[in-house]
């Protein structure tokens, strides 16, 4: 049974990679509106995410933005648009993010692919998915 999506913005994330991780805990840092939510890939809400929106929730490469305002359809962003946006979502001096646009997005997902098949071994990876700090709770699914 596929489960309701939040109104607002969710991330949905490698819950394993160090890289992706550290990408979320660099979010939570920088993002002091609490704009954004998170779902690990591997959780029950991560799975429903990335398949009710054509994405294989067994593909570690998945990376998904789903922007939902209540009422309307959901934004779907995937690789470096959704890195993008994600980024430019943060405000301020962030928004300049919006320039990758200029490179052709045939490129900046190849870049992302790339990084992402390489980033196990680069990075690393954990065992399981970390738990979120108490403080943190609250803005995973």
């Amino acid at each position: 049974m596929p489960l309701p999506e939040p109104a607002g913005a969710v991330i949905v994330f490698d819950g394993v990679c160090v890289l992706c991780n550290g990408w979320v805990a660099f979010l939570l840092r920088h993002d002091r509106r609490g704009r954004y939510r998170y779902a690990a890939m591997q959780s029950d809400a991560g799975r429903a995410l990335l398949a009710s929106h054509g994405l294989d929730p067994d593909d570690p490469a998945s990376f998904l933005l789903v922007e939902r305002d209540v009422g309307a359809q959901p934004r779907i962003s995937t690789e470096s648009d959704a890195i993008r946006r994600v980024l430019a979502g943060l405000g301020g001096s962030w928004r300049v993010a919006h320039l990758v646009a200029l490179v052709p997005r045939p490129l900046r997902d190849a870049a992302y692919r790339w990084l992402a098949r390489n980033r196990y071994r680069w990075f690393g990876r954990h065992e399981a998915c970390s738990v979120p700090a108490p403080e943190h709770r609250q803005r995973f699914l």
